[in-house]
């Protein structure tokens, strides 16, 4: 064998020995490098996927007293119970803003009052077929008032303003929601009556139905359902409801 070929064939063993190395330590560690980071991005697909509800669940954290809050002022509108005492309330205070006697209030609608207005009948039917649909019980009233013919007129029209819509998806809330029926002026008759008329007013009130709850079981630091282990790791759901204007 000259030196040439000894040559040849010690590359050849250094080759085969280079090649048999490569199959038997590096491209089984390179197949685990490459394992190694689909599981790095997956990862890290993950993290980003985890920190966007993170971001979701600390901003309606943030959010959830404002909508806790406009939901209890929704009740306002529409209780969970009759609260008459409370209606009265309402009635008398407007009453005093407008320099107009409350006088008195029947559970039940006044067959003998006749509407004053139309547009206000057809607003109160669209209200009242609103609120059909929504399943609240029904509270018919009949008020009866007695002051000025534009102090009375004022009222009337702060009545029907305690509840009102403002926008799509908003809703300004003062007091019981109210659809005026009927309105019936006539003069009153009262001793030492000064011009004054007497304004007798068929209304109807909301109740929210039978076993219906304004929170639902919610309080003003979780949501319903929520654990105790949830509600502190800070990712409350925000309540989809409408925005409440004050």
């Amino acid at each position: 064998m000259t030196g040439r070929d000894r040559i040849v064939l010690m590359v050849v063993v250094v080759a085969v020995f280079l090649v048999g190395g490569w199959m038997l330590l590096v491209s089984p560690k390179r197949k685990e490098a490459k394992t190694v980071e689909e599981k790095v991005t997956t990862a890290q697909r993950e993290l980003a996927s985890a920190e966007s509800q993170l971001a979701n669940a600390r901003s309606a954290q943030a959010q959830y007293s404002t909508a806790y809050a406009a939901v209890v002022n929704l009740g306002k509108a529409v209780p969970a119970s009759q609260e008459v005492a409370s209606l009265v309330y309402q009635l008398e205070e407007a009453s005093n803003l407008r320099d107009v006697s409350f006088n008195s209030i029947v559970s039940g609608s006044g067959g003998s009052a006749s509407s004053s207005s139309s547009s206000s009948s057809s607003s109160s039917s669209s209200s009242a077929s609103a609120t059909a649909s929504a399943g609240f019980t029904q509270m018919p009233f009949t008020f009866v008032f007695s002051g000025g013919f534009f102090s009375l007129e004022h009222l009337f029209r702060q009545l029907t303003a305690f509840t009102v819509p403002q926008g799509s998806d908003d809703l300004r809330v003062s007091g019981r929601l109210l659809t005026i029926s009927s309105v019936k002026l006539a003069p009153e008759t009262s001793e030492g009556n000064t011009g004054k008329l007497q304004g007798t007013v068929t209304a109807t009130a909301y109740v929210l139905p039978a076993g219906s709850s304004v929170t639902n079981g919610a309080t003003p630091s979780s949501p319903t359902g929520a654990s105790p282990a949830a509600s502190s790791s800070g990712s409350p759901t925000t309540p989809a409801i409408a925005r409440v204007a004050p």
